[in-house]
């Protein structure tokens, strides 16, 4: 029987216990959720479960059962199973219970654990790595488009007149209508960025005059202070948001959208990037009040390093706690002799920025060098994107990540933190409903990976990153 040409009929969803990336079984969440089992259960799903799976999460096996899931003990959850489904890699003992030709669905992470997944291929486990299954197509929300485009056509007359490597950039707070904006700002390197509170007064403001440009959106700005009037009477650039959508928005999306077919491939599917850039922020301000407890945090020098998903997350945690002016780093300003400048005399440093595989390893855009002679001491360096000593991270002190057992390390004065699955501090119940959520409708909606491992969609099929092996 070639059992990987076949329709799954049945899942396991087996328990978080200790593992490589799960040092003392402190990940306590859980893959799948009650009511999502019965999603899956009411498609025709035989459905088994792990008793206490979902306990460290608030879910009871009893809310598993009535959802039609068929409890079982650890010793028979991995035990003749098609597809076996968890939130974080195996542990290896667990590997050995599996059979030859079955489907692990987990968060594989498999380029950093490279002896699990050397049994993986041993044990000839077809591998789908949560992490790396991505929107196919990409889609490409209205809003999303419309801050493109604003910030888009605010920067034109400085690209017409060749002053954007001058040009000062303040937006006006953080929201979801502005995230998209920030993005198309950072990845065309004015001489500064920064999101700053839209509370401070016009004696606050760090830049006026024709070199700065203040971005904001009135659907969500009230100037109660009335400093848009006094930033255009010196000469400031200003741009809102809602009043390019009101003249131009239908249109302007629907030409877009006309002349941009979507990629093949987009976002993660199965994620909580935000989350975790929100949870790393937030995790980094209690440990920079802890090392400096007589600076008012609102007026921390915060710097992050990148624009995208994880570094917005970041943005809109720091935007909450207040802070005044948050530097945001694109990819002019993290360069090598660049980055010094944002570092000098930094608080709090949160790197959102990715590399690609072949300077992972090489390019460290925060070196050892930084930490001991650029950053001050009892200043904090929180690293979202993370790694293993065979996958590294652009923070160059963090050679793999930390855990919850020992979730920092200060090195040449500097408080050092990689943690991997940053949502596990103080988010665990929410970010566990989410993904039973994405993972479900990967499962059963549109890529339908339980029609078998022969009919993968384009999004998941770059996720199997172990096999195809039958049995």
């Amino acid at each position: 029987m070639v059992l990987s040409a076949r329709k799954f009929s049945s899942i396991a969803l087996a328990k978080e216990i200790e593992s490589p990336e799960n040092p003392g079984a402190l990940e306590k969440r859980v893959a799948l959720v009650p009511t999502d089992i019965g999603r899956l259960t009411q498609a025709g799903i035989k459905v088994y479960v792990e008793y206490g799976a979902g306990e460290g999460v608030g879910f009871s096996d009893r809310e598993y059962e009535q959802n039609n899931a068929i409890m079982q003990t650890p010793e028979e959850i991995y035990r003749d199973k098609e597809i076996i489904i968890k939130f974080k890699g195996p542990s290896l003992f667990s590997i050995e219970e599996m059979r030859e030709g079955c489907t692990l669905f987990c968060m594989a992470h498999f380029h950093s654990f490279q002896d699990r997944a050397k049994l993986l291929q041993d044990r000839c486990i077809n591998v789908i790595a949560m992490e790396e299954i991505c929107e196919s197509p990409k889609v490409n929300p209205d809003q999303e488009i419309l801050g493109r485009l604003a910030m888009a056509e605010a920067l034109k007359p400085f690209f017409e007149e060749n002053t954007i490597g001058g040009l000062q950039i303040r937006i006006i707070g953080w929201s979801e209508r502005l995230r998209s904006a920030i993005r198309r700002c950072g990845n065309r390197n004015p001489r500064s960025l920064q999101i700053i509170q839209p509370t401070l007064s016009i004696e606050e403001l760090n830049v006026v005059g024709p070199d700065a440009l203040y971005f904001y959106d009135s659907l969500n700005f009230e100037d109660r202070r009335g400093i848009l009037a006094k930033l255009k009477s010196d000469g400031t650039h200003i741009f809102d948001l809602f009043e390019f959508e009101r003249q131009h928005g239908e249109k302007a999306i629907a030409a877009y959208r006309a002349n941009h077919p979507p990629s093949e491939f987009g976002l993660r599917r199965i994620q909580c990037l935000h989350e975790t850039g929100q949870a790393g922020a937030r995790y980094g301000v209690e440990l920079l009040k802890e090392n400096k407890p007589a600076l008012d945090i609102v007026n921390a020098k915060a710097v992050v390093l990148g624009y995208g998903n994880v570094a917005q997350g970041a943005l809109h945690e720091l935007y909450n706690q207040g802070i005044k002016f948050i530097h945001v780093l694109g990819r002019s300003h993290t360069s090598k002799g660049h980055i010094d400048f944002w570092l000098k005399n930094v608080d709090l440093v949160v790197n959102g920025a990715e590399q690609p595989p072949e300077l992972r390893g090489v390019n460290f855009l925060i070196s050892n060098q930084h930490l001991k002679e650029l950053i001050p001491d009892q200043s904090v360096v929180i690293d979202l994107v993370g790694g293993s000593a065979s996958n590294r991270s652009p923070v160059e002190a963090v050679v793999s990540c930390s855990f919850l057992t020992e979730p920092y390390f200060v090195q040449d004065g500097v408080t050092v933190s990689a943690l991997w699955g940053w949502p596990m501090m103080g988010m665990m119940r929410e970010t566990a409903i989410r993904y039973s959520g994405q993972i479900v409708d990967v499962l059963i909606g549109h890529e339908k990976l339980i029609d078998g491992l022969h009919l993968l969609k384009p999004g998941v099929q770059r996720a199997l990153v172990c096999g195809p092996f039958y049995q």
